[in-house]
């Protein structure tokens, strides 16, 4: 069989799954663009008669998209670098280091991703409430929500470093050894040059997950001016008696897009970072 038969072949077999992933999204920047009095009309119209561009003013009104744009970014980018600040060293004392029960440490990182952050809310916001800061306690604060997207990704992101790092020849290293260079100096300038690509890969990860959370940010935060772009797209379907639609899908394409961007540009290496290091 001929390359371009096969990939004509694997397009029509792909065509039905791509058309399933995708129509949430076309219904999504449907809606998001069609006048209020379309979205509920009978026969539905896929396509809107206008663009209602005036639902994203809107809608960045009544949601206070700014200020919940700029928590989710703050939150999850200082997530993302507080997890990879503990975890490429841990991945790499894990990959590098002598260390006892290695096998069933790692197994044991894997297991803790099988729980539900939902299982852990109530003690998290326990603990949370019980630590001073300033003139109240960790609950209600940007803070601490970073700290529990941290933690809870630290071990997902161990897991998947060490296993890359143990990639990477111990032999580079020991070279620059000989050559003068202290074990810190190896580190810095010849296996984190290697390792960039898997800390990137992870870091996408972790920054994705933490973007998109929920739950521990529903428990933890209570001030408007704190929560973050899930929770303000919630607000705008939760206990309403009607609910503008056309709005809600703006919120949701706007919140989606940065994500969907970066992950589409980054899927190779995504692919790559997540298979180097499967196997030693």
């Amino acid at each position: 069989m001929s390359r371009p038969l096969r990939s004509v072949l694997s397009w029509l077999v792909l065509s039905p799954l791509m058309a399933v992933t995708l129509l949430p999204f076309a219904v999504m920047i449907a809606t998001a663009l069609k006048p209020h009095d379309e979205v509920l009309s009978y026969p539905p119209t896929w396509l809107p008669r206008r663009l209602a561009w005036e639902n994203f003013r809107d809608m960045w009104d009544t949601v206070g998209f700014g200020q919940a744009a700029f928590n989710s970014v703050l939150i999850a980018v200082a997530a993302t670098a507080l997890a990879l600040a503990i975890a490429v060293p841990a991945a790499y004392a894990m990959s590098r280091l002598p260390m006892k029960g290695r096998g069933a440490y790692r197994q044991f990182l894997l297991v803790t991703q099988m729980l539900s952050p939902i299982l852990l809310v109530l003690g998290l916001f326990r603990m949370a409430a019980a630590i001073p800061f300033g003139d109240a306690t960790m609950a209600d604060t940007r803070l601490g929500v970073i700290i529990v997207y941290a933690a809870y990704h630290l071990a997902f992101a161990v897991w998947m470093l060490s296993s890359y790092f143990a990639t990477i020849p111990a032999d580079l290293e020991e070279a620059a050894w000989i050559d003068g260079a202290s074990r810190g100096r190896a580190v810095l300038s010849v296996f984190l040059p290697l390792a960039l690509p898997a800390i990137a890969v992870t870091g996408i990860v972790t920054f994705v997950a933490s973007w998109n959370e929920f739950t521990v940010a529903l428990t933890l935060l209570r001030d408007p001016s704190r929560l973050t772009l899930p929770l303000k797209v919630v607000n705008l379907v939760a206990g309403r008696y009607s609910v503008e639609w056309n709005q809600v899908m703006a919120a949701t394409l706007l919140a989606t897009l940065p994500v969907a961007v970066v992950f589409s540009l980054l899927q190779r290496y995504l692919v790559t970072g997540l298979t180097l290091g499967a196997v030693k």
